[in-house]
């Protein structure tokens, strides 16, 4: 990070107010990224709402248990982070799979999120564990544009990693389209990117298949 804001910034000399300005950007930058997690939410939505929506939605939910002993054993390696790589039919899928996640004592993951939202919707849910591209990074595809923004995300997927926060990553956008998403791919490069620098020493990919009986 330090470097793409010097690079921007060769003639101030690194003074104070110079200094200043760039902080402001990246903590602005980070926002944009993420926000804190609220247990009050948290706790209101998986305790109360959640189950009463999916019941609603859903007759039933079926997990494969020898599947879920695996992914388990995976989560209690020490000081490797696991990243779930998910097919994508329908908007329900990020809370169902996150429910899931959590209520296996497997924690609250963070979940990539690549579409464009409102920015209350947004605001909730980077509460609820939601992260996203900074702006703009979302619209073009190359890594020449991505400078400061890019330097961020790269640091902060990487924390999160070093961290073993369980990420959570939905291939495909829209929904069901069987093509891979360009926020997908620049989540996946932080992730590849990471293991290259030796931010972590591996890294455990748990492909995730979520199929319904009738889409919600």
């Amino acid at each position: 990070v330090q470097d793409a804001a010097s690079g921007r910034d060769r003639g101030s000399g690194g003074d104070e107010g110079s200094q200043r300005r760039w902080k402001e950007k990246i903590c602005r930058i980070l926002g944009e990224i993420q926000a804190p997690l609220s247990p009050l939410l948290l706790r209101s939505l998986c305790h109360w709402l959640l189950p009463k929506l999916l019941t609603r939605l859903f007759l039933g939910v079926q997990l494969h248990r020898g599947q879920l002993e695996m992914v388990l054993r995976a989560a209690r390696t020490p000081e490797v982070p696991l990243v779930f790589l998910c097919s994508h039919q329908c908007q329900v899928d990020g809370l169902l799979l996150s429910f899931v996640l959590l209520s296996q004592g497997i924690g609250v993951p963070r979940v990539m999120v690549g579409a464009q939202t409102s920015p209350r919707l947004r605001s909730l849910l980077q509460r609820l564990g939601g992260i996203f591209l900074p702006s703009g990074m979302a619209q073009t595809w190359s890594d020449w544009d991505e400078g400061l923004p890019g330097a961020v995300l790269d640091a902060y997927v990487q924390e999160v990693l070093q961290s073993c926060q369980p990420l959570v990553l939905f291939l495909e956008e829209p929904p069901a389209s069987l093509r891979l998403a360009d926020p997908a791919q620049r989540w996946l490069l932080r992730v590849l990117r990471a293991l290259r620098d030796g931010a972590v020493p591996d890294v455990l990919i748990v492909p995730v298949g979520i199929a319904y009986d009738v889409a919600p």
